[in-house]
């Protein structure tokens, strides 16, 4: 489609209901994307897009027509409308429903060099996304979702994973034991991420398949995950906290992991 064939709507409109249910992540599978470098990433992947919203009031970027001529559905909306519709304090216009890329554990091929980043029930959407985008960075094959509260769907998530949750394999178990056999059965070496741990991150020589598993931000890890019996490192504490931020402990296992596979 094209911005010349974008239909005025208005706030009655089953497009717009439906948008408010992708926006309060009611819709999972599906997810609201606005803002310009939102789009300019969600147009670098071959992300199917359901439906534009556009607002030539607030719009000023050359994206509208490339957004258009990508989406499913092109919609008009008036400044008003937009102003309701919006999570952003100043928006530019621009508001898409896409889908999210769905993957399965059967799809994955591991090797040595793999690294997986578990994350056992993450309570909070902006945690998740810096959780995705560190995984993207340190070119992690998969992120597992255990135990699961916030949920990729949610629009916090996109920004945060600075889009990279459309490109970013992630996958969900239903419950610990089946994400542990899945690891085993890829003859992965599991690696606890627990303050508690006598065990400094920097011992492991991480030269075959690598996963870590981080916790929660309230409660840490399940006490189901140490049951499964793998071992634990942690990250010495040189000051007054007692632990880190879930997704910067994440990157810094990660990172030290994929330093000593590459032999940076």
């Amino acid at each position: 489609m094209t911005v010349h064939d974008a239909r005025p709507i208005g706030a009655q409109h089953p497009r717009v209901r439906d948008l408010l249910t992708v926006r309060k992540d009611a819709s999972p599978g599906r997810i609201m994307v606005e803002g310009s470098w939102e789009h300019d990433r969600l147009l670098a992947t071959k992300t199917t897009i359901d439906a534009f919203f556009w607002c030539p009031e607030a719009s000023t970027t050359n994206a509208v027509h490339r957004i258009a001529e990508r989406a499913a559905e092109v919609y008009r909306i008036s400044e008003k409308l937009l102003t309701r519709l919006s999570r952003k304090t100043r928006s530019d216009g621009l508001i898409s429903i896409a889908r999210l890329p769905v993957w399965t554990p059967q799809t994955f091929r591991f090797t040595n060099e793999s690294l997986v980043l578990v994350a056992d029930g993450v309570e909070y959407a902006g945690n998740l996304g810096t959780l995705i985008r560190t995984a993207d960075a340190a070119n992690v094959d998969c992120l597992v979702l255990t135990s699961r509260r916030a949920r990729p769907s949610h629009p916090a998530v996109y920004s945060a994973s600075r889009g990279t949750v459309l490109s970013t394999p992630v996958v969900e178990f239903d419950d610990i034991a089946s994400a542990a056999t899945w690891l085993r059965g890829h003859h992965f070496r599991v690696h606890l991420a627990d303050p508690a741990a006598t065990g400094s991150y920097r011992v492991p020589q991480y030269d075959g398949p690598t996963a870590f598993v981080v916790g929660s931000e309230g409660a840490g890890l399940s006490r189901e995950w140490h049951e499964q019996g793998f071992g634990a490192v942690s990250i010495p504490m040189l000051g007054q906290a007692d632990s880190l931020n879930v997704a910067l402990s994440a990157g810094i296992l990660l990172f030290e992991a994929r330093a000593r596979k590459e032999g940076w």
